[in-house]
């Protein structure tokens, strides 16, 4: 491979984070915006972006597909940042923010995901929670035998509530309820008790 060949790749790589960076902000703000007007915004060509999208669900599945990977793998970059149980609430805050995506782009998810980009996407969320749950067990800040699968089932509340003026704090509340219903124990400077 040559260093130009290298630079194209490079180049493409860029543009289609670049494009996916701008669908995110403009999808979640408003699904119906035209392909035209996400290409113009990231500063490709209209080739450019059907070469690398050549749908609007081929583009909201990627968006998926990249902020599921992004959320799981924040579990482990906060893990080595936080305490335990400070990184488990971070990371719940941040599943809570990317369901504004999810929101934004869900009708054409609908069409657009299998049952194997279900299952994998399923399995890193479940991946990510299954560390943050063991880090918090270890550190005895939430009770033993908390289920992975049962603490995602009821994070996935988050992506349910709607878009209104108080979502963030209805959100925070939830949060603090599954938190309470794990047994997490308050740490310094940590959300106060009822």
């Amino acid at each position: 491979m040559t260093a130009q060949e290298d630079g194209l790749r490079a180049d493409a790589r860029a543009n289609r984070d670049r494009i996916l960076e701008v669908a995110r902000k403009m999808l979640t703000a408003d699904p119906e915006t035209p392909l035209s007007a996400i290409g113009k915004a990231a500063g490709v060509g209209q080739g450019t972006l059907y070469r690398h999208f050549p749908t609007r669900e081929a583009l909201a599945l990627a968006m998926y597909r990249k902020e599921i990977s992004a959320v799981a793998a924040l579990a482990s970059t906060l893990l080595q940042e936080h305490t335990p149980l400070e990184a488990f609430r971070l990371w719940c805050a941040q599943l809570a923010d990317s369901s504004a995506m999810k929101r934004g782009v869900a009708k054409l998810l609908q069409g657009a995901t299998s049952e194997d980009d279900q299952r994998e996407a399923y399995q890193q969320m479940v991946s990510a929670v299954g560390s943050l749950i063991a880090a918090c067990e270890a550190a005895d800040a939430i009770d033993r035998d908390a289920n992975a699968d049962d603490v995602l089932m009821l994070l996935g509340v988050l992506w349910q509530i709607p878009s209104h003026p108080g979502r963030d704090a209805q959100a925070a509340r939830i949060i603090e309820l599954i938190f309470k219903g794990l047994g997490a124990k308050d740490e310094p400077g940590g959300p106060a008790g009822p």
